[in-house]
């Protein structure tokens, strides 16, 4: 397990950064995190709305930074309606919260370490 994939399932939440599509400027960001022991993912509840979500699509390149370590990242957008899906049941299983918001399942990216 990687040290993203453990932080992912240690911390209830992390501190997200990408770079301003408009911008060009870091933009952080507190969100929650989930892991299936392989795969890491972060979604938006409120769908690609926000800005963190489409900064992710212009740049796929963040940051994660959590107690266990500062990570740096490639996202890949969920586009799959399946696997999006399935994060929604780890949500669940580590935070108590069922939504299987169509928005959040819209907003859904894996996120993997880049080796350093």
């Amino acid at each position: 397990m990687s040290g993203l994939s453990e932080a992912a399932g240690n911390e209830r939440e992390v501190r997200l950064t990408t770079i301003g599509r408009k911008s060009g400027k870091p933009r952080s960001v507190t969100i929650w995190i989930t892991t299936d022991g392989t795969h890491v993912y972060v979604r938006s509840g409120q769908g690609m709305s926000r800005d963190w979500p489409q900064n992710l699509v212009a740049n796929n390149s963040a940051t994660v930074r959590a107690k266990g370590g500062s990570f740096e990242v490639t996202a890949r957008h969920v586009t799959d309606p399946a696997e999006a899906r399935e994060t929604t049941q780890l949500v669940a299983n580590k935070y108590g919260i069922r939504s299987s918001s169509p928005k959040a399942e819209q907003a859904v990216f894996e996120l993997t370490e880049v080796p350093s």
